[in-house]
């Protein structure tokens, strides 16, 4: 298309200038529009309402898929969590009643040397006590590991 001049004597717009006017005038229109749109209150009570349906739709999602899992006898997060907690509870109880095992086992060695001692007039080799401490070692190994 050859430049035809317009009525007023300036030369006509090109194809590329006359779509990104037409661009820039619906831009401007659709904008004053929206702008009509959200200035309504109502506008926010219509967000208000989709946000609470979202946020229940979603309540109601997660709660089907957890009945869904809990009839196919598949572990859930919540589940998972729970067992968790419930063996972290388990292993300190477990390590103060072995800590309690070996308190016992060292009062009862040395009781053991005390007697020893007093009937034989002397020193005792401790081998009881070497016994212990080697047990404790490998004891306190295996349940620091886990």
């Amino acid at each position: 298309m050859a430049d035809k001049p317009n009525q007023d004597g300036a030369p006509a717009p090109t194809p590329e200038q006359e779509v990104r006017r037409l661009y820039e005038e619906a831009e401007t229109r659709v904008a004053r529009a929206a702008e009509r749109v959200v200035s309504r209150d109502s506008f926010g009570e219509l967000l208000a309402m989709v946000t609470e349906n979202a946020v229940a739709l979603t309540r109601i999602g997660n709660e089907a898929m957890d009945l869904v899992l809990r009839n196919l006898r598949v572990a859930s997060r919540q589940d998972i969590n729970r067992l968790t907690r419930a063996l972290g509870r388990t292993e300190d109880k477990l390590e103060q009643v072995l800590q309690e095992v070996e308190e016992l086992r060292d009062e009862l060695g040395s009781a053991q040397n005390g007697t020893a001692r007093s009937r034989s007039g002397g020193g005792s080799s401790g081998s009881g006590r070497s016994a212990s401490n080697s047990r404790r070692g490998g004891t306190r190994r295996s349940s620091g590991s886990s």
